[in-house]
């Protein structure tokens, strides 16, 4: 976020390829006009990226944000031409399925684009012949047909922002190799080139995989991998000579055929007037070192059409080629008359980084973009910088959310190759990465692994997810239906085995990966009352729910806050994204540290909680000693912890902190305790379950900051009343909203949804699923999702691989609506 309102302040962009074209049309459509785009190369093709993309755009991605961005950037494409030539093409796209498996994957591709807008359809065999006459129709099974993709002319399209932005005062100098990043008390102040220095107020790193030799310069960690991707294009073929003979405006179209992917072969194609262009991801990961790019012009002196543009490995080639064949017999008879392996940009989770770092003020990222999100991401950065926030909620790319350990350059090599590598595959939505792992254990790591834990992964944590200890369990289990082969995936009967003994006895749950921090200073409580919604000047040992908003009144974030003493406060976050933003915002006398790593938690939950934990303590943990809401430092047994009355899974219970030295010796101490009342380890899996049973919402999944707290359910924690909070100016201006967070459940038994799915009212898509999963308490799975205001009762449907799945909007909280089993 900009640190002072600014008219029109200096802005330097480095790297004129599509992002910083476009980047620059969008800050001077609003109103920010001195702009100055730095290019190492010459202009409109600088060697970049955008000089060698074969301009393919799929909009339809399982991320929201990616969508929209994708989305935006085709209604701008269309929007604008160079010389009466569109700057895209809109063919259409069409997806191949070859297996049962890829044509289910489309099927949930098919949701995903009802879910976000995108018109979409699956396709016969036979259609997809229609479509493509040169595929062997036996070969497939079916399609995705979605016909407002295309191709972006992506040189075309940054020459007409090039001189939209110029128009409004911006310039755009070539031939400007940046040297250096100047700063002043830790704020960006110029940029240094072969060519002279630019004073800036704001400097924005665009230079693609050239990012992290940027950011070196500013001293900011830009985590990037750039790799090399085949791209080949055949001699002419006889069956495409007259297919692009349309005219438009007096120019030759290129293509007029769907651009076409074949993921299971991991290529794409798409037309060159008579020629194919074929992209492979099915060779090994070629990942290429950012500092030994050379520049446009070193590169035309080894022979380079350009930097981004390495010579042809025909050996990775070869057996792309023959699926190349299989596919489309009329390859047989021709060979391929150029190549190249294009560099372009991955991070270690696949989504761009988006920006202004904390570390120098004023300095911003947009990187490891492809075209297809281009001008949805600039008008995102753009939004960002003037106006302090995108309309777009973009989370899932802003450059704080990578852990510490997520940044090494180790991890950046090992992911993004990784992320090349599953471009194209079917990936489950709980599905991890492999490999470097493990990387962060909690202290109770060894005695998990002891009881069977099965791990997944997320921020670096190993995150048990059930234990196999827990198997016997699960025969005593009732009425548990089968689940189809997807859902089944990283789910085991065992979950619901842990979420039954949790309602009935008492279980632990490893609570260590979730944020804290320790907020303290004389202005910690002004500080923390003011970011957030709720009171928080309470008395010391209070613990309070409650919301960091931004000044639209959208939900950044929500917070529990403890107060442990007049100054000091432990607050439980979500992302180190919440860290960024309360330490952009803190005052002089405010302290703030995340304690995450050296700390550990364990939640004890249960009606026996209090059985377990009660004979370990001194103090008094009855109801009316320890209410809900409360916090005490205290021991258990010889472990000094911070007991927080707090629970996520609607039960009675307890978190339970200590340091990380003395994690295991309290996790052995719980353990011990709780052998004679049945205790279990109990992993996420049963933990997501039960905590959609009381409709506790999840940050970054049901709700962000493109939501207020009213429509998000969550409006009891907001004090409008209580003296000034950031937000709160748009909160009292909110008008009844037009959408809820709303619960439903299916309506049969043995139906299950994961999230993302479309949800149908009255036969039309009228929103999505936030989050679900099965209910084993109520026998139902339950499913939240974004809706227009309905009735309790109204019938809906929730499509899953494409069967329209019955549910019903229930009245929420689903479980233990008086609270009666948490406050006892």
């Amino acid at each position: 976020m900009s640190s002072t309102p600014e008219t029109n302040p200096r802005v330097v962009i480095v790297g004129a390829g599509i992002v910083g074209c476009s980047l620059a049309d969008e800050l001077t459509a609003r109103g920010w006009t001195d702009v100055t785009v730095l290019e190492q190369g010459p202009l409109p093709a600088p060697g970049g990226s955008t000089s060698h993309a074969p301009g393919l755009v799929f909009q339809t991605s399982p991320s929201k944000t990616l969508t929209a961005f994708a989305r935006y950037t085709v209604e701008k494409f269309n929007s604008l031409e160079v010389d009466g030539v569109s700057c895209f093409n809109p063919v259409g796209g069409l997806e191949l399925a070859t297996t049962p498996e890829r044509l289910a994957d489309l099927h949930r591709k098919a949701g995903y684009a009802a879910s976000w807008g995108i018109r979409g359809e699956i396709v016969s065999a036979a259609r997809c012949k229609e479509l493509w006459p040169l595929i062997d129709e036996s070969a497939v099974l079916g399609g995705f047909h979605t016909p407002d993709d295309g191709l972006a002319r992506a040189l075309l399209a940054a020459r007409a922002q090039m001189e939209l932005a110029q128009k409004r005062g911006a310039r755009f100098l070539e031939r400007h190799t940046v040297t250096g990043i100047e700063q002043e008390a830790g704020r960006v102040t110029a940029v240094v080139t072969d060519q002279g220095t630019f004073p800036a107020d704001h400097v924005v790193s665009a230079a693609g995989f050239w990012g992290p030799v940027i950011g070196r310069m500013a001293g900011v960690d830009v985590p990037l991998q750039p790799l090399a991707h085949q791209y080949a294009k055949t001699k002419p073929l006889p069956e495409l000579a007259d297919t692009t003979a349309d005219s438009i405006a007096g120019a030759t179209t290129e293509a007029s055929k769907p651009i076409l992917r074949f993921q299971d072969r991991d290529l794409y194609f798409r037309e060159h007037h008579d020629r194919i262009g074929i992209g492979s991801y099915a060779h090994k990961p070629l990942p290429v070192d950012p500092f030994a790019i050379l520049g446009y012009d070193e590169a035309r002196a080894s022979d380079l059409e350009m930097p981004s543009s390495l010579p042809f490995t025909e050996e990775d080639w070869a057996p792309s080629w023959d699926d190349c064949r299989r596919l489309m017999p009329a390859l047989r008879e021709t060979e391929i008359e150029e190549g190249f392996n294009g560099v372009f940009s991955f991070t270690p989770d696949g989504m761009p980084v988006l920006g202004e770092s904390r570390a120098l003020k004023g300095f911003w990222l947009a990187e490891a973009v492809w075209v297809t999100h281009s001008a949805g991401v600039a008008k995102a950065v753009a939004e960002w910088m003037v106006h302090g926030r995108p309309e777009t909620d973009a989370h899932e790319c802003d450059l704080t959310r990578f852990e510490d350990v997520q940044r090494s350059p180790s991890y950046v090599r090992e992911r993004g190759s990784q992320q090349f590598v599953e471009v194209y595959d079917v990936l489950h939505p709980l599905q991890p990465m492999e490999q470097p792992r493990p990387l962060r254990v909690s202290p109770f790591y060894a005695r998990q692994q002891e009881l069977g834990a099965y791990f997944l992964e997320g921020g670096g944590w190993e995150r048990p997810h059930w234990y196999e200890a827990n198997a016997p369990l699960v025969d005593a289990l009732e009425g548990l239906p089968e689940r189809d082969a997807w859902s089944a995936r990283y789910w085991s009967p065992i979950a619901a085995a842990e979420a039954k003994a949790t309602r009935e006895k008492v279980a632990l749950y490893d609570m260590t990966p979730l944020r804290r921090l320790e907020v303290t200073g004389p202005g910690a409580l002004d500080f923390l009352h003011g970011m957030t919604t709720n009171n928080l000047r309470k008395k010391p040992g209070a613990v309070t729910y409650t919301l960091l908003l931004d000044e639209t009144g959208g939900i950044r974030s929500d917070l529990t806050v403890a107060r442990l003493g007049p100054d000091r406060f432990q607050v439980g976050a979500n992302s180190p994204a919440d860290l960024d933003w309360l330490a952009r915002h803190a005052p002089a006398d405010v302290q703030i540290r995340d304690i995450t790593s050296g700390t550990c938690c364990i939640g004890v939950w249960g009606p026996l909680a209090r059985e377990l934990v009660r004979p370990l303590a001194r103090d008094d943990f009855s109801h009316e000693g320890f209410g809900y809401f409360r916090a005490k430092e205290t021991y258990l047994g010889h472990v000094p912890v911070t007991a927080m009355r707090l629970s996520y899974v609607g039960e009675l219970g307890w978190e339970l902190y200590t340091s990380a030295d003395l994690g295991l010796r309290l996790w052995d101490t719980l353990w011990e305790a709780g052998q004679e009342h049945g205790v279990i380890a109990a992993g996420r899996s049963a933990f997501n379950s039960l905590r959609l049973e009381k409709g506790y919402r999840a940050w970054g999944v049901d709700m962000t900051d493109e939501h207020d707290p009213y429509e998000a359910g969550i409006g009891f924690a907001v004090r409008l009343d209580k003296g000034d909070f950031l937000g709160q100016s748009a909160l009292l201006s909110h008008s009844e909203p037009t959408r809820r967070l709303t619960p439903l459940l299916l309506d049969d038994p043995a139906s299950v949804v994961l999230g993302k799915e479309p949800v149908y009212v009255d036969g039309a898509p009228a929103g999505y699923v936030t989050s679900a999963s099965y209910g084993y308490t109520l026998g139902r799975c339950v499913a939240y999702a974004w809706l227009p205001p309905l009735l309790t009762g109204t019938g809906v449907h929730v499509e899953y691989f494409g069967e329209k799945v019955p549910a019903t909007v229930a009245e929420e909280p689903l479980f233990d609506p008086k609270m009666t089993r948490i406050r006892r």
